[in-house]
């Protein structure tokens, strides 16, 4: 069969191409790569692939054997380095690469098509030919409500997962579950543990499985590990079905090094710098986008659009936004460039993330875009507008380091250390924040979260249900990595399943209830979350009760009626007679013990109804007479006059 190539046929507009190189085109993925579409009666695809610096560019694949010479691609003549062709008869999944022969160097590449949507399964890594279009979505009803769970004052509480290593099926040589059977057995998952959303670590395809998704090869193409782009878009539809929203690791930060990928992709630095002191990443081996190049920009900004646009995705987390901030990012003296005042800003990195999130919240104003920001940049949570970086929300880095620093101590030495917990409040609303407990935390080395615990095994259970109440308590948005939830002992090995024997012992599996409860309640208080990030929405009762290790505070709504007491004993005795001051009189109750029975605690805490005394405490006219438990957080409420 013959593949006749025409060179008179184009997606691309003058309108498309001046935006392409004003870095402002959001949606390139519908003129470049590849498409299917009917000329003149004829059935074929459309070929687009941006290559400035070629002498010529060919597409070869499985309908031309991989011939590189027979279907040559023209070059536009209007300076935008755009090389194009229909060729007639190509089907839906034929596998293809582009044939670069650079102006340069004698240099000649097999590249994969920057903007395809879907390839072969690594580690074969030709471009697929894909029409995206054919699913039918069946989440009207989640798009249309989507900014009641997306907004500042909804709870949301995030189940961090890596695809691959979940679950796997033992029985079928520990292979991991594909899109369509995490549509089941994920969902039913994350219902039974009342999280609002999950974050998947990045799926857009990547070569080598141990980088995790964050050493990207196809910003458009979603992994084939797991099945085909409808079998996610399945997946994507039935969470949304069940109002859980979607969030994605994205990675414009760096790129991956493998040749059929972006790097040195017209025999030139093209989306890259050509100076390694600019263009390598020296921490993770990897290639540094050219961010001052427009066509770069545009590129990126249609990746997080596509995501959003066809695939439903609710938000995007930004990887290592700290790396693209700083020129020297994890570079010593002289290894890096500084911008044209001698800072170490990445002034272009800067203009385009803000460019980045005004064309997304441009197109989609109910989405969530978070920044992976480890470092005080300020404003990351401000609108643009006013020099901010316009993101929704930035990961607490400093709470969830202080945090966990704190409770790794034995309690007996905690109330040298009682800054580290309390600290977080002085800038708890200073940023829009989400606290993380991620995958980070629990790889190379650095343990799992319950063996950062001390004491006995007992003591490391109930340290940990103390953290995940005070986080929950906590201003700020929640991220669980997976399995942290049952307290997995081993850290995270990509290669392996979480350890989900663990949950026949009590202590895992009622660790895990806790957390299902947390959720649920979480999401039932609106004091624990509808002013997360403002200062209105939290009050300390006392912070400096440093010598017991406890400390109190209020969680507050629009609704004195709703407000929520946390207490916290992060020492291993209790508190009995122990007193808190309170605004109202009335009755309270106890509605969380992180050291309740139900939860293989110690079964220590106040039962029934808590008569406040008409005594001042704290400076507040009335008084709470609790028992506090050992190594316990509770949560009381007001329930009469």
């Amino acid at each position: 069969m013959s593949y006749p190539i025409h060179h008179d046929v184009s997606l691309l507009s003058d309108m498309d191409i001046y935006l392409f190189k004003q870095g402002n085109h959001s949606k390139l993925y519908e003129k470049l790569g590849s498409h299917r579409m009917n000329r003149e009666g004829i059935d074929g695809v459309y070929f687009a692939v941006w290559a400035p610096n070629a002498e010529q560019v060919s597409v070869c694949g499985d309908f031309n054997n991989y011939d590189s010479i027979s279907h040559h691609l023209w070059l536009r003549d209007d300076d935008s380095g755009i090389w194009q062709g229909f060729i007639e008869g190509v089907e839906q999944g034929l596998t293809y690469k582009y044939h670069i022969v650079s102006r340069y160097h004698d240099i000649v590449h097999d590249k994969s098509d920057p903007f395809a949507f879907f390839s072969e399964k690594p580690p074969n890594s030709a471009s697929r030919i894909w029409d995206l279009d054919r699913y039918q979505w069946q989440d009207r009803e989640w798009m249309k409500d989507r900014h009641k769970h997306n907004n500042h004052r909804a709870p949301v509480s995030v189940y961090e997962i890596h695809l691959g290593s979940w679950r796997l099926k033992v029985e079928e040589d520990n292979r991991y579950l594909t899109y369509r059977e995490l549509a089941s057995e994920l969902v039913e998952y994350l219902k039974k543990m009342n999280y609002t959303h999950v974050e998947f670590m990045p799926l857009t395809e990547y070569p080598y499985f141990g980088s995790w998704g964050y050493q990207v090869v196809g910003y458009f193409s979603a992994t084939a590990r797991f099945g085909e782009p409808e079998d996610l878009m399945y997946l994507i539809d039935t969470l949304h079905k069940n109002e859980i929203g979607v969030i994605m690791d994205w990675v414009p930060s760096h790129f991956a090094v493998d040749m059929h990928g972006l790097i040195n992709f017209d025999g030139t630095a093209l989306y890259e710098h050509d100076d390694p002191r600019q263009g390598y990443h020296p921490e993770w081996g990897s290639i540094i986008f050219n961010y001052g190049r427009n066509e770069v920009q545009s590129f990126l900004i249609s990746s997080a659009m596509f995501w959003l646009d066809k695939y439903h995705i609710d938000g995007i987390r930004v990887d290592a936004v700290a790396s693209m901030l700083y020129l020297n990012y994890a570079r010593e003296e002289g290894e890096w460039i500084p911008n044209e005042y001698g800072g170490d800003e990445n002034l272009e990195a800067v203009a385009f993330l803000r460019n980045l999130n005004e064309s997304l919240y441009g197109e989609f104003s109910d989405i969530l875009m978070i920044a992976e920001e480890s470092t005080a940049w300020p404003m990351v949570t401000r609108p643009t507008s006013i020099g901010g970086l316009g993101f929704a929300l930035k990961w607490n880095m400093g709470w969830m380091h202080d945090t966990l620093k704190y409770m790794s101590y034995d309690p007996v030495y905690r109330q040298h250390h009682h800054h580290q917990v309390t600290f977080s409040m002085w800038y708890a609303f200073d940023e829009q924040f989400i606290l993380p407990l991620s995958h980070d935390e629990v790889v190379h080395m650095k343990g799992s979260l319950i063996n950062k615990m001390p004491g006995d095994n007992n003591q490391k259970f109930a340290n940990l249900r103390a953290l995940y109440a005070y986080m929950t308590a906590h201003p700020g948005k929640k991220l669980l990595f997976m399995g942290c939830e049952f307290a997995q002992f081993a850290e995270w090995n990509f290669e392996k399943s979480l350890d989900w024997h663990l949950l026949d012992n009590p202590l895992h599996k009622n660790l895990q209830k806790m957390m299902s409860d947390l959720n649920r309640i979480y999401r039932d208080e609106r004091a624990l979350y509808y002013f997360d990030e403002e200062r209105d929405g939290f009050e300390w009762i006392d912070d400096g009760d440093y010598q017991h290790n406890c400390l109190c505070f209020m969680r507050k709504s629009d609704r004195a009626e709703e407000t929520i007491y946390v207490l916290c004993n992060f020492a291993d005795d209790t508190r009995s007679n122990y007193r808190v001051g309170v605004p109202y009189p009335g009755k309270y109750e106890e509605i969380f013990n992180s050291q309740s029975g139900y939860y293989e605690g110690w079964e220590i805490g106040n039962s029934g109804h808590i008569e406040a005394e008409a005594a001042e405490t704290h400076g507040r006219p009335y008084t709470l007479t609790l028992t506090l438990p050992p190594l316990g957080v509770l949560f009381v409420k007001r329930v009469s006059d």
